[in-house]
């Protein structure tokens, strides 16, 4: 995962993400990725899955 930091207490699911990172250009060039789960991970010790992408647009 790229700045994607998952935690569980009980049955709630927290998602933290610096928004000031960026890991470069999407495949299509059209975004700057911010983070990633890079495909579908299972979320720490609980049986679902989560797949998740954060960008902005790029500015040119």
């Amino acid at each position: 995962m790229k700045n994607v930091e998952l935690s569980v207490e009980g049955n709630i699911l927290t998602i933290k993400i610096d928004l000031s990172k960026e890991f470069g250009l999407s495949s299509s060039g059209k975004n700057i990725i911010v983070a990633s789960t890079e495909g579908n991970v299972t979320i720490p010790d609980r049986e679902e899955k989560i797949g998740m992408n954060v960008y902005r647009k790029q500015t040119t």
